[in-house]
């Protein structure tokens, strides 16, 4: 993806809640990617943006991974799990055989396949609520059904990053099947 691509896929505002003015879904294949990746246990939201600022990014820096694309990966509904238990990876891209020595990083395949992409441009707190509509609304009527892959954030690093603070740019990654 180039930037110039996907410029008018990102409303140029979305308000203070970060709601979508229209919900324009695309299906993409996404082939299966190497990641390394730093786990957090605990409570999504303004936890897991200091995870990313105080564990994974100084990490990142350190290891010459930078400008790569990198990803959120929540594995479970904090509707349905306990916040304490909620585990949530951030990941980058890396190449096979990539190891690290920091005892805090794993690597792991994220699956390739169909995924439904949704533009997200907003405050951090909304991305909860763009990925309830996705789900709960955009699913049911799309005629796809989410599977058991993963369903990530895509920080794609050829967009550029909203400079205001808590403020993110990113494509939610739903898994989907017919």
């Amino acid at each position: 993806m180039h930037r110039g691509q996907d410029e008018g896929l990102f409303p140029p505002s979305q308000g203070a809640t970060g709601a979508f003015t229209d919900m324009d879904v695309q299906i993409q294949t996404w082939p299966e990617t190497r990641i390394a990746y730093m786990r957090h246990i605990g409570a999504y939201g303004p936890a897991v943006a200091a995870f990313w600022r105080t564990q994974f990014l100084p990490w990142l820096a350190q290891s010459g991974l930078t400008g790569r694309s990198c990803f959120g990966i929540g594995h479970d509904d904090p509707g349905l799990t306990p916040a304490s238990r909620c585990r949530y990876d951030a990941a980058v891209a890396v190449e096979p055989g990539f190891s690290s020595a920091h005892p805090a990083v794993g690597t792991a395949e994220l699956p390739g396949g169909a995924y439904a992409r949704l533009a997200f441009e907003g405050p951090a707190e909304a991305i909860g609520l763009a990925w309830a509509r996705l789900l709960r609304e955009w699913l049911p009527a799309s005629g796809w059904r989410c599977d058991g892959r993963p369903c990530f954030e895509w920080y794609d690093p050829t967009l550029e990053q909203p400079t205001a603070a808590g403020h993110l740019r990113c494509w939610l990654c739903l898994p989907v099947c017919r």
